[in-house]
């Protein structure tokens, strides 16, 4: 008699992040980047006398996109 279970492929399940702990993070560091990226938009209005192409909430969000992907990879 044979035996096919010692054959028999592993399969193994892949297991995503959990996306309440990425939300949570992605937020911290989305309110963590907002005040610096208010003031740094704000100082170059001021200077070149024009609004930048990109708001605050757009340049943090932006970096908070950079960020968080990286604290998971790590």
């Amino acid at each position: 008699m044979t035996d096919f279970t010692t054959d028999a492929p592993v399969l193994r399940t892949r297991t995503a992040p959990p996306k309440r702990e990425y939300y949570a993070y992605f937020g911290l560091i989305f309110l963590a980047t907002l005040p610096l990226c208010l003031l740094t938009w704000v100082l170059s209005a001021a200077r070149r006398m024009e609004l930048p192409a990109k708001g605050p909430i757009a340049k943090a969000w932006t970096q908070a996109r950079i960020i968080t992907p990286q604290i998971f990879s790590a």
